[in-house]
């Protein structure tokens, strides 16, 4: 039966959808943006926004009684390639080895301005 995970220490969604849905023990994400939830403004710069979409994808994993630890993929969104290697900085530290898989994509625009939106796959163990 698939559940829908929420907590109000990530943003909440900006239209007709879950923060997460968990089904048969995985957890699939909407895309993190890097809003701070506490004042549902976006942070910064693409780096400030990437720390804090990481951080709301931890809160959301933590909702569902899940870590960082347990994500199998990522998918990350980025309006500007350039910065990716500054993002892999940032992204090194919320992930350890063997390190879950990724895609990463340069789009034209993400919602609400966003620059980087990131999305995740986790498997309960």
């Amino acid at each position: 039966m698939k559940k829908a995970v929420n907590t109000d220490k990530a943003p909440a969604a900006v239209g007709p959808y879950s923060q997460a849905s968990e089904i048969n023990g995985m957890i699939y994400t909407s895309g993190m943006l890097g809003i701070d939830p506490a004042d549902g403004q976006l942070k910064g710069d693409i780096y400030a926004q990437a720390e804090q979409a990481l951080k709301n994808l931890s809160a959301l994993l933590k909702e569902a009684g899940l870590s960082m630890d347990d994500v199998v993929k990522t998918t990350v969104f980025i309006t500007d390639m350039s910065c990716f290697a500054g993002i892999n900085e940032i992204y090194a530290r919320y992930f350890a080895a063997p390190f879950p898989s990724r895609s990463c994509v340069e789009v034209s625009k993400l919602p609400k301005g966003g620059l980087i939106e990131i999305e995740a796959v986790a498997a309960r163990r």
